[in-house]
């Protein structure tokens, strides 16, 4: 067997709980060990300082992981007002120092209300963001400086926690590429201060606001005592929002094959739409096309 076919056809999605200090593929390749799976992806990665939620998407899950990248995230952080750091987090240097004002609860609170909705973020420096082909934390580490361009996120709720100076805690619900680390600096920025993150932690990702995560070290114990599968979601389990549309045994070859089709009934076009076969068994995801043609995005490896 060559080295890329080695593994299993394991498929579905592991909501692992990401510990800190590890990089988000370091975590995933852990998982997918665990597992023994050929093939595995995430849906966003996290921080290496950062803990939380992070789906593992294996063998066929991994075809879906692209589609989950619009979802929205909710955050627990902490920054440490007071100092600035290089990388915007506790992994950077001490870049600016400041004293830390005397801050009540309702200032706190009008401060937060300003980043609600619609907002412009500068990414930083520190990202993965690419600049002629190179990521910005590459730049970033050889001392050139990048101009970014803001881009448009949306912050749906940010609570305030707790004040404990120089700590401020607050939850944040936002949308796909909002940087909690800029947000945390643009905040302190805004009452005349500076920050950086000291922790920082993933409670969700949608859709899962509602299911449990599951660290390393209960999938090793689950995989000692056979009970992987306990933690194993669908394949297609961050895409319930998508219709479904079922394939008779004709139809189900020609898309397996990836031809294209008109579909009998009512389907709205342009939507993106989960597809079965007439047993129940996903066969993998397609986009509904003018008159009603069925158009094939991902076919799943159905053995």
């Amino acid at each position: 067997m060559s080295r890329r076919n080695r593994g299993l056809n394991i498929h579905g999605i592991v909501l692992l709980d990401k510990p800190v200090g590890l990089s988000s593929n370091r975590a995933l390749q852990r998982t997918r060990g665990i597992f023994q799976a050929r093939k595995a992806g995430h849906t966003g990665s996290l921080d290496p300082f950062a803990t939380g939620m992070l789906p593992v998407c294996l063998g066929d899950a991994s075809k879906t992981a692209s589609f989950m990248l619009e979802a929205g995230k909710q955050y627990r952080a902490t920054a440490c007002f007071g100092e600035a750091t290089s990388t915007g987090d506790i992994e950077g240097e001490i870049s600016q120092s400041c004293s830390v004002p005397h801050l009540d609860q309702q200032t706190l609170d009008q401060t937060l209300a300003r980043f609600m909705g619609e907002i412009e973020q500068v990414p930083p420096m520190y990202s993965a963001l690419k600049h002629q082909g190179k990521p910005l934390y590459q730049w970033a580490r050889a001392g050139v400086q990048i101009e970014r361009a803001p881009r448009q996120v949306t912050i749906h709720q940010l609570d305030l926690v707790a004040w404990q100076s120089p700590l401020l805690i607050f939850d944040v619900q936002c949308s796909k590429g909002t940087y909690i680390r800029t947000l945390a600096e643009d905040i302190a920025k805004a009452l005349n201060n500076c920050a950086h993150l000291i922790e920082l932690r993933r409670n969700f990702v949608e859709p899962f606001e509602n299911h449990k995560m599951v660290t390393l070290e209960q999938l090793q114990v689950a995989r000692e005592e056979g009970e992987l599968a306990d933690y194993l979601l669908p394949a297609d389990a961050g895409l319930v929002g998508w219709p479904e549309v079922e394939l008779d045994e004709v139809q189900r070859g020609r898309f397996m094959h990836g031809n294209r089709f008109s579909l009998k009934g009512e389907v709205t076009q342009g939507e993106k739409v989960r597809v079965y076969s007439a047993g129940g068994q996903l066969l993998g995801l397609a986009q509904i096309a003018n008159d009603n043609e069925l158009r094939p995005l991902k076919v799943f490896d159905i053995r």
